[in-house]
């Protein structure tokens, strides 16, 4: 896909180094906490800061949105966005009621796949959207 917009080069421009970031601070934040062991306050600081590179990404994705001048797009983008959330949505309502029912157990980690399962379900929309286009000729 070839981000033609101002608003699409600068959302790129900030989106990299984001993940870029989070990689880093991920790998570094538990390199730390199973190699140091830290107790109380540095445990929360280690646990915590990998957010924060995803809080900032969210930002990114949401500045994109504001910016991009182009009105077609920015319905595209929000269309594909609302996507996101409601699979997100509905895979956290389906997983509380498999927990609630005893079909399965509660597990620890499992949000820290909502951000990704949303960014999937966003990226999913865009490319069948973007094939939905191409077939009609509307692509390029």
């Amino acid at each position: 896909m070839k981000i033609a917009t101002p608003a699409g080069r600068r959302y790129l421009r900030r989106f990299f180094p984001t993940m870029f970031a989070y990689v880093l601070v991920l790998f570094a934040c538990v390199w730390a906490i199973k190699n140091w062991e830290p107790k109380g306050i540095e445990l929360i600081v280690l646990s915590v800061l990998p957010a924060v590179p995803i809080i900032a990404a969210i930002v990114v994705m949401a500045l994109y949105l504001v910016e991009e001048t182009d009105e077609f797009l920015r319905q595209r983008i929000a269309s594909c966005m609302l996507f996101g959330t409601g699979v997100l949505l509905a895979a956290a309502t389906v997983y509380g009621f498999l927990v609630n029912g005893g079909a399965i157990e509660p597990s620890s980690e499992l949000p820290l796949w909502a951000f990704p399962l949303w960014c999937a379900a966003w990226g999913l929309a865009q490319c069948v959207i973007g094939l939905r286009d191409h077939m009609a000729g509307g692509g390029e």
